[in-house]
């Protein structure tokens, strides 16, 4: 048995075309174009790229794009200010702040300070809380990818057995509720999980989001399982997943690749909540 491969790409792709489509409708009746604002504070290089790549995708898709760079000696005072300006700011439908914050300022107290209805990161404890309670609320955007490219390949996710390697609150305890909300049953593993493979080899849905090269083998992974490979790991070969994509593509039914897998519908779904929050805005 060979995997099949969930294409996040192309998904992805399918994604910012939609975006597209309707920002051009609303600009053609003359309505509110979305906008993003993204702050980037120092050079971090990793950083940069990813501010790049974001508001590339925002020209493609035609939002209005604010970038704020700003130098690595800013400090948590003047970035609160700008937050505010930004909050403020009726064009501004979108914050992002990207991280890591230079070690003067507290990146809790930076999210916490970005409006709810304006964090399309989904990162705002308001938003997490909501999440948890299973109410309305900014996803964050890794894990509403994911769910989104699986309901793309039309997985099945009621009544199957999901296991998150993970526990970050960016991926890994989202993920879960989003998975607990659609009916799946959930297991949370993480570092100190003893024997890690008993679990998994139980799961009908592994999403491994753990941050370590290849953790998820082959003899990890039930027969047709679905795998998700959150992990971005930079090797002396390139870019690598958590999970043995060749050992594990033997035995798994679909799985995602590393790179164009999750990573593409991240920022796609960043440009969704921000389409969202446009129109919420205009109401």
């Amino acid at each position: 048995m060979k995997a099949q491969i969930l294409d996040g790409k192309k998904v992805a792709e399918e994604v910012r075309a939609a975006i597209k489509k309707e920002v051009d409708e609303i600009k053609s009746k003359g309505g509110h174009i979305p906008g993003l604002a993204v702050v980037l504070v120092g050079e971090n290089p990793a950083s940069k790229v990813y501010v790049g790549q974001k508001e590339k995708k925002c020209k493609e898709v035609g939002f209005n794009s604010f970038l704020h760079k700003l130098p690595a000696s800013t400090t948590e005072g003047e970035l609160l200010k700008l937050i505010e300006t930004l909050n403020n700011d009726k064009a501004v439908d979108g914050i992002l702040v990207q991280l890591p914050l230079p070690q003067q300022i507290d990146s809790d107290k930076i999210l916490k300070a970005i409006d709810p209805s304006k964090d399309v990161d989904g990162f705002h404890p308001m938003n997490m809380g909501y999440l948890v309670a299973g109410l309305p609320a900014v996803h964050p955007c890794t894990p509403k990818g994911i769910m989104y490219l699986l309901d793309a390949y039309g997985i099945e996710i009621e009544g199957k057995h999901a296991v998150v390697v993970g526990r970050s609150n960016i991926v890994g305890k989202p993920i879960a509720h989003l998975l607990l909300d659609r009916n799946a049953t959930v297991t949370i593993c993480h570092s100190r999980t003893k024997d890690l493979g008993a679990i998994t080899r139980q799961a009908d849905i592994i999403v491994a989001a753990v941050g370590r090269p290849r953790m998820i083998t082959g003899s990890m992974v039930k027969e047709g399982a679905v795998v998700v490979d959150v992990g971005i790991n930079r090797l002396e070969e390139g870019l690598v997943g958590d999970v043995d994509f060749e050992t594990v593509g033997d035995v798994a039914s679909w799985i995602t690749p590393v790179p164009g897998g999750v990573g593409p519908l991240t920022i796609a779904m960043l440009l969704k909540n921000t389409l969202e929050a446009g129109r919420k805005s205009e109401r």
